[in-house]
């Protein structure tokens, strides 16, 4: 993937590239956005952000697909970041996930 993020569209039964932007910290993968659930505002949702567009912002949590509307956030979080989405009146309430937290804990005892 050379470091290079490619959003695909599929237009009466062929894909199409949407976009290429640079991976940043996405991991390499193939990620099926189009098989994401309606998330569930009366849960909160832990897991990286894998993509925004004008109409969602795209979360994996586990190994599910999340798709949260773009006009509950007053800012979307950055695309790669491990974030917390949880929903007050509505709106989304990112915060930074407890996970994330665990990872710069372990990576800062090999330094």
């Amino acid at each position: 993937m050379s470091g290079q993020r490619i959003a695909q569209i599929e237009q009466a039964g062929e894909w199409r590239t949407d976009k290429v932007e640079k991976a940043g910290d996405v991991k390499p993968g193939i990620y099926n956005l189009y098989l994401a659930s309606q998330a569930d505002k009366a849960k909160s949702h832990d897991g990286v952000i894998l993509h925004a567009d004008k109409d969602h912002v795209y979360q994996q949590v586990g190994k599910s697909f999340i798709k949260h509307d773009r006009r509950n956030f007053d800012q979307v979080p950055e695309i790669g970041e491990i974030k917390t989405i949880a929903y007050e009146q509505g709106r989304a309430v990112v915060a930074t996930s407890s996970a994330s937290m665990k990872l710069g804990r372990t990576m800062g005892r090999w330094f």
